[in-house]
């Protein structure tokens, strides 16, 4: 039981990896599908999920192009995903994602994410691309293939 005066933990929220929704389209995998789907069907359902215009982007340009999906069918996953408010990349984002890319030694890419992340509020990335359990700027590393939604209290 909680003391009085004590704020409850916040909300988990989530900050998804391009690679984490290729994942659960790549039936080639059917594991890392599986645990992508999971991952993804408890944010959806916590209302828990964050993306940005970089993982919007770059998942359009690798599903129609690398695993042949219609940019009909890209364009539709892309429209329901704006309803997790997707971080706008400025120059401010920029800016933050230089300085993570310096301290941490991380990949432009990688620390765009980061940033875009730590900017839109969320408290974790779910990425297999750095390393689990990193924390960095406020934010905390999970790879999906490694734990499940049930960590954060989003299973069913």
């Amino acid at each position: 039981m909680a003391s009085e005066g004590m704020a409850p933990p916040p909300k988990p929220i989530v900050f998804v990896d391009t690679h984490v929704l290729l994942c659960a389209d790549d039936s080639f995998d059917a594991p890392k599908q599986s645990q992508a789907r999971a991952w993804l069907k408890a944010l959806w359902l916590r209302r828990a999920g964050r993306i940005s215009t970089q993982v919007l982007n770059d998942y359009y340009v690798t599903a129609t192009q690398k695993f042949a999906m219609s940019a009909g069918d890209a364009r539709a996953k892309l429209r329901r995903f704006q309803l997790w408010q997707p971080w706008q990349i400025d120059h401010q984002t920029a800016e933050t994602a230089w300085g993570v890319e310096a301290r941490f030694c991380l990949r432009y890419w990688d620390a765009l994410m980061v940033a875009s992340a730590a900017q839109s509020g969320a408290n974790y990335v779910l990425t297999p691309s750095l390393s689990h359990q990193q924390h960095i700027d406020g934010v905390t590393i999970l790879n999906p293939f490694l734990v499940t939604p049930a960590l954060l209290g989003l299973g069913e």
